[in-house]
């Protein structure tokens, strides 16, 4: 069974990669290429949508939704054209790792959580003030 899990992992791993392939061919959709854009974006990033500390919540995204990201973009890509990427992606295994793709999910991430801080950050900071006046 462990080796069933470990060739399963290696087949998610390839397909990511085929997905990226896949967002940058120009005989894809544009909707599959959106899709395999943010599902192989989400998959290779660092941060997850739910944190791994979180029990039994914390690896739901990397068992279920990954992969179910995976099938349905897959599922978008015309067969002849999904082999190919995968074929590509196996020749690409063995190569080095991207520290340009790596720096740009991490930037597409701070800028994420700087907007997210920026729309925040005067609401909660005016809740608080007001609180606090109001208990004076």
């Amino acid at each position: 069974m462990l080796d069933q899990l470990r060739q399963w992992a290696r087949t998610i791993k390839c397909d990511v990669v085929a997905l990226w392939i896949a967002a940058r061919d120009p005989r894809v959709p544009w909707y599959a290429k959106v899709s395999a854009a943010a599902v192989a974006a989400y998959a290779l990033s660092p941060i997850d949508l739910i944190p791994d500390f979180v029990p039994a919540l914390g690896y739901l995204d990397d068992m279920i939704i990954v992969p179910l990201g995976i099938l349905l973009v897959i599922w978008m890509i015309p067969e002849g054209l999904m082999a190919e990427f995968r074929e590509e992606a196996a020749k690409r295994e063995g190569k080095p790792k991207s520290y340009a793709g790596a720096a740009a999910i991490v930037l597409l991430w701070v800028m994420a959580a700087a907007l997210a801080l920026w729309w925040f950050w005067p609401r909660l900071f005016s809740a608080t003030a007001a609180g606090g006046r109001a208990g004076t």
